[in-house]
């Protein structure tokens, strides 16, 4: 059984930074990506960012510039650096895992993220 944790978030104000950490136990034989999305209130989830295996990255307009996301696919974990973060940052931040093994992504449970103004 595959599981992701994932750690990092918290509360910040307005223009700080967060460091997100997520990493995956179990069978995990090869990666093709991994990745973050986001939940805020009353809002559908978004891609925030992803990396490939051959580290290829995504991200979602509001973020770019603000955020990057790095891999060590050697050790399953995936990580987003978020600076000059700002209140619309707020929500629930899941991590995802992409294996060409399994017919559906693994996410994990989430990490709240609140920016204060």
């Amino acid at each position: 059984q595959v599981q992701l944790v994932e750690s990092g978030g918290g509360l910040v104000q307005a223009g700080g930074s967060l460091r997100l950490s997520c990493t995956a136990s179990g069978m995990v034989f090869s990666i093709n990506g991994m990745g973050w999305y986001r939940q805020a209130p009353g809002k559908q989830r978004e891609l925030v960012a992803n990396i490939t295996s051959g580290g290829t990255t995504k991200y979602a307009d509001s973020v770019k510039g603000r955020f990057t996301i790095s891999r060590d696919f050697a050790k399953k974990s995936v990580y987003l650096q978020m600076n000059s973060l700002n209140p619309q940052d707020t929500a629930v931040y899941y991590c995802y895992l992409d294996v060409p093994e399994a017919p559906a992504d693994y996410w994990g449970q989430g990490t709240q993220v609140t920016v204060s103004s």
